[in-house]
């Protein structure tokens, strides 16, 4: 599977990282790993799991995507729920807070373990040596960073779980196991990614699909390689939506958008890296 990012400068030395929106459905579709089937009742899981057909990390991923899609049910429940009732109040203010979601985990969820290649569209005025760089700092810091919050989450889970004996929905617990999950697959995803942009590496072999990359990039990452999980495309269509703004006070509204849409890309993330204090 092949995944595409779109990397450009949207103010002063603040850089876009962002997928396209088609590419972010089909890993959510996929339920982040696109190995194992959905499971859809715990009789199911349970099935799969007593067969002894799956080693003990699969295993694990089974339950996580059987919780995480009976979650993502009843979020879309609550988003459906008529206006003014508990349940509507409970999305909206499940919508604030992940508004304030770091785009970059947004892009890291989205780089799932079956994605082999990845194909990087940048300004063709920007070094291709430099964004390939600046990903590789995203995977690696972002490896740490949600590795550390992960732990934190998880350690807040039965501090949460308190609430159960209250008649009211156990928000904090609910927001903090989402959270604990949406930072295991940005921890995954920035392993994955660090992958992909790293230099000759002998991990490589575990990619799915070892192929020649033919296009133009910023030099072989080894002397024999013939295979290398990256492909650098320069774009000058980028660089003339670039020149329309100033990169020194941001690009404007109007410039985002026609990017996003030549691009499809979310305005919102977009924005986000924009406006990143």
């Amino acid at each position: 599977m092949q995944a595409r990012v779109v990397v450009f400068p949207v103010k002063g030395r603040a850089w876009c990282f962002a997928c396209p929106r088609a590419s972010a459905a089909a890993s959510a579709a996929s339920g982040g790993d696109g190995a194992l089937p959905p499971t859809t009742t715990l009789k199911d899981l349970w099935r799969g799991i007593a067969s002894g057909g799956r080693t003990a990390p699969e295993n694990a991923e089974a339950v996580v995507d059987f919780v995480a899609d009976k979650m993502n049910r009843a979020w879309i429940g609550f988003g459906s729920a008529p206006e003014g009732s508990m349940k509507s109040r409970i999305h909206s203010f499940g919508l604030k807070l992940l508004s304030r979601v770091r785009p970059s985990e947004v892009l890291l969820k989205s780089v799932t373990k079956d994605v082999s290649t990845l194909e990087i569209v940048h300004p063709a005025s920007i070094n291709p040596r430099l964004v390939r760089r600046r990903l590789r700092h995203i995977a690696v810091r972002g490896a740490s960073v949600h590795r550390n919050f992960l732990y934190g989450s998880v350690c807040l889970l039965p501090v949460t779980s308190v609430f159960m004996v209250l008649p009211l929905p156990n928000i904090p617990f609910f927001w903090v196991l989402f959270r604990a999950y949406s930072h295991w697959r940005a921890l995954q995803g920035s392993e994955r990614l660090q992958l992909l942009v790293s230099d000759c590496s002998d991990n490589w072999k575990v990619l799915e699909k070892k192929k020649e990359i033919s296009s133009e990039r910023d030099g072989s990452p080894c002397e024999n390689a013939q295979y290398a999980p990256w492909n650098l495309r320069s774009s000058k269509e980028l660089d003339g939506f670039l020149k329309r703004g100033n990169l020194d006070e941001g690009l404007d509204c109007d410039t985002l958008s026609s990017i996003c849409k030549e691009y499809d890309l979310d305005k919102i993330d977009v924005l986000k890296y924009r406006d990143l204090p």
